[in-house]
């Protein structure tokens, strides 16, 4: 979830006319649109159809390329009397949006011709590395569906049906589809308790609900107090996994919690006396996340480190598995084979470089203010 400032533009000449025509090559600042031959431009019949492309006018006040995922009518019903739900081709769809008819650039219409020519003829322009990585993005968290049931899941899930939920004093707007409860169909925003995270449809019903809540804290038990930052412990992991879920809702991010939770649970494997991984499969956020922690923990000990060390030695030091290890080294290209063994290249200079870019650690954890004894198994 993110909150999200949407711009307002008027483009009131898009309007007037219902069909328009694209703009002749000398209104485009005298260079040469681009011709792209899987897709054939037409004059513009409003309300325009679900697979429409079109450019749309983004938070940043420029337009980006869409597709239009969805639409639906608005009162009076006319054909310019229409919303549509579109997906930015340029980002993640966790920024698809409901777009106003004045957020579009009529202009830059476009209509499919043959998209299965359109999907083979961005495919022969793709490198394997892109590939494997839009397979990857697609599939991430879904490795159970078959073809057939991965489709159907994203057709179900392609529009957000909840637009924004008010939790405590902020009002936040949501990323992606939510799979709420049939009576919950009509609702654009629910109210959610703080504490013990119940929602609700209207905000009468959580004022209601707050007189009897009585849960002022996470469930669990208290393991750790610094000032006003506390941890709570609630469940065992049969996999090992040291953390389960990481979720620094929008309100508290950029401010350090969810590095300290990564920290953290790494503090509590090294009392375990185990290393530690997350669960899998991590999203795109979690691994650059976790990636950004490993970098950090690793090239600190390289640079301090002045004799050679192993990847063992490393995992035992630090509690981060071996192959997470292996892995970020091996993406910052700190791996070399050298007669017959896999060694690590530490050149100061490189992991100054690589130290930067990985960004500041967050919050401190002080574990002397952890107070916990590690999960034994019953005998």
């Amino acid at each position: 979830m993110v909150s999200i400032d949407n711009g307002h533009a008027a483009a009131k000449a898009a309007l007037d006319d219902v069909a328009t025509t694209a703009p002749p090559a000398s209104e485009f600042n005298g260079a040469q649109p681009e011709i792209d031959t899987s897709r054939r431009r037409r004059s513009t019949i409003l309300p325009l159809e679900v697979g429409t492309r079109v450019n749309c006018r983004w938070r940043d006040g420029k337009y980006h390329p869409v597709k239009v995922i969805e639409r639906r009518k608005l009162p009076p019903g006319g054909p310019k009397d229409y919303e549509y739900y579109v997906h930015y081709t340029e980002f993640n769809r966790r920024l698809d949006e409901w777009a106003n008819l004045e957020h579009l650039d009529l202009s830059s219409v476009e209509t499919d011709v043959d998209e299965k020519v359109e999907d083979k003829v961005t495919s022969l322009k793709m490198t394997r590395h892109q590939k494997r990585k839009i397979d990857e993005i697609h599939i991430e968290g879904h490795e159970e569906l078959d073809a057939a049931s991965l489709r159907e899941h994203e057709e179900f899930t392609k529009v957000k049906n909840i637009a924004t939920i008010e939790l405590g004093r902020y009002g936040i707007e949501t990323w992606y589809f939510s799979p709420f409860p049939p009576e919950y169909n009509d609702c654009t925003k629910l109210f959610f308790c703080e504490f013990c995270l119940n929602f609700m449809k209207r905000k009468e019903q959580l004022q209601r609900h707050m007189k009897k809540c009585d849960l002022k804290h996470p469930p669990g038990d208290e393991i750790y107090r610094n000032g006003t930052l506390s941890m709570f412990e609630e469940k065992h992991s049969e996999e090992s996994y040291n953390l389960a879920c990481i979720l620094t809702l929008p309100p508290y991010q950029r401010k350090g919690y969810g590095k300290f939770l990564i920290a953290f649970s790494y503090e509590l494997s090294k009392k375990e006396g185990k290393v530690g991984t997350p669960e899998r499969p991590l999203s795109d956020l979690g691994l650059l996340s976790y990636r950004g922690y490993w970098t950090r923990v690793l090239l600190d000990i390289l640079k301090k480190h002045k004799s050679n060390i192993s990847i063992k030695e490393l995992s035992d030091m630090t509690a981060i598995r071996a192959e997470d290890i292996l892995q970020t080294l091996q993406s910052l290209e700190l791996i070399q084979y050298r007669k017959g063994q896999h060694v690590i290249c530490a050149d100061p200079k490189i992991l100054d470089r690589h130290l930067k870019a990985a960004g500041r650690g967050g919050l401190e954890v002080d574990v002397s203010k952890l107070i916990w004894t590690p999960y034994k198994e019953q005998s």
